[in-house]
């Protein structure tokens, strides 16, 4: 069993059988086998009936999924009600986007061999996915997984986090009402990580989609049955550049917002903060009153903006990079401690280029500044790490724009927004160590998916 608790107090909330090495076997193998019958496949118009009456049942839900999001995940309840509209919307997004997914033709008769032929491409099913999510995101991750596998018509076996697993498992529970059949979409709990590692490199998994540690998806990968595709999505150290024609008035909020929602356990938040020299000390300040001023406490309260960290040793290791940081000379602006597993939000104001801060995702609530006298010196600095995710730029110069833009080694760089920002229908994927493939609901379901060609001799 596995028990599930409030992210805030640790007050219990559920308990929930977990499965072990029989039971993951069955459900492989019933995914193998509905999608080994292809006669038995779901048509287009019944995957899109089952996703618009999922977006229903989602809806009559909303409040109860986001106050749900936010026990057992941690996140503020506003930030909670907005995760639940984007699954919705993810889901409604899904449906549509069959409205247009489609192959092409392939031109013949370029050549004297090629005449008398037509050709043209058809997109079917990859095969069994196996998903493994995380336990930032507890409902919309599972959408971005889960969805795209309903729509173009993959069997799924979703694997939640431990710490977040009810979202997942209710989530299910509506799609199977929506009317899908339960052997379509499988949950899976595992007693044990190694399990969670068997899911994911079994023969019969055609494509895996992990959201998680750079550690354990570049493992994952590595293990891979031959054959296997995948698609991971990582995390950052997002680094956001002040440029020094810039106001300011434009740039306090959007930061604050970007570094610290979710207690900054986002992927792409907003960690290194690069500001021109010249505008240090008033953006200093400023920030920092502002961060000072978030509401921190109980995410379940509507005025809450800063909740808990998922777990109380994740809050122990934040405040011992900070620590660490201020022992290296930093300047640690606010800070402190609320209960176990809550940290009120600091900055550090030049932590050492070398400290875990500046070099590693700190998933937790703080941002490092670090004045810079030259542009081209904030941009080599913000490429230097081996991750590379979502990136901003704050500056007033369409010029300065357009080239540090360029320059940026990032998947997406956002002018004049945090690095946090996203849609769930836009391109979502990180470079080098921060991920590989695509993630984004249209994008997954191209991933999920492979292209027939059919060739007529006329």
């Amino acid at each position: 069993m596995i028990e599930v608790v409030q992210a805030f107090d640790r007050a219990p909330i559920a308990e929930l059988p977990t499965d072990d090495a029989a039971a993951l076997e069955r459900k492989l193998e019933t995914a193998r086998k509905v999608f080994a019958d292809r006669g038995g496949w779901l048509k287009t118009h019944q995957r899109v009936d089952i996703l618009r009456r999922l977006v229903g049942l989602m809806q009559a839900k909303r409040d109860h999924l986001a106050l749900q999001i936010a026990r057992e995940g941690g996140k503020p309840l506003a930030d909670a009600r907005i995760e639940t509209d984007r699954a919705i919307d993810g889901v409604r997004n899904a449906a549509e986007e069959l409205r247009v997914m489609a192959g092409q033709e392939i031109p013949m008769g370029l050549t004297p061999a090629a005449d008398g032929r037509r050709a043209f491409t058809i997109v079917e099913p990859m095969g069994v996915v196996a998903a493994i999510s995380a336990f930032n995101h507890p409902l919309n991750l599972i959408v971005h997984q889960v969805a795209p596998a309903i729509a173009v018509g993959c069997p799924v076996i979703i694997k939640p986090a431990s710490s977040t697993p009810l979202s997942c498992f209710e989530f299910v529970a509506m799609v199977h009402e929506a009317g899908l059949p339960p052997e379509w979409c499988q949950t899976f709990l595992p007693e044990s990580n190694e399990l969670a590692g068997a899911l994911a490199t079994d023969p019969r998994v055609a494509f895996l989609s992990f959201i998680g540690s750079a550690r354990v998806g570049w493992g994952l990968r590595s293990k891979l049955a031959t054959g296997t595709r995948c698609a991971l999505e990582h995390g950052g150290v997002a680094p956001a550049i002040i440029d020094r024609e810039v106001d300011l008035d434009r740039v306090i909020e959007p930061l604050a917002k970007g570094g610290y929602y979710h207690a900054g356990q986002v992927c792409v938040s907003v960690q290194r903060i690069f500001v021109h020299a010249d505008l240090a000390d008033a953006f200093i300040e400023r920030f920092a009153a502002r961060v000072a001023a978030l509401k921190v406490g109980d995410p379940v309260l509507a005025d809450t903006e800063v909740g808990p960290l998922i777990l109380p040793r994740e809050s122990d290791r934040v405040q011992s990079w900070i620590d660490e940081a201020a022992a290296g000379g930093a300047k640690v602006l606010g800070g402190g401690r609320v209960n176990a597993s809550t940290l009120t939000p600091s900055v550090l104001v030049n932590p050492p280029v070398d400290a875990k801060v500046s070099t590693l995702e700190v998933f937790g609530p703080t941002t490092c500044v670090y004045p810079f006298d030259d542009l081209d010196q904030a941009i080599a600095r913000a490429n230097a790490l081996p991750v590379a995710f979502q990136s901003s730029l704050f500056t007033e110069n369409l010029r300065t724009a357009f080239s540090v833009a360029e320059r940026l080694d990032a998947s997406a760089v956002m002018i004049n927004d945090h690095t946090a920002f996203r849609t769930d229908w836009m391109p979502f994927a990180g470079r080098r160590q921060s991920g590989y493939g695509i993630g984004g609901i249209p994008w997954t379901m191209g991933e999920m998916t492979e292209r027939k060609m059919i060739v007529f001799k006329v």
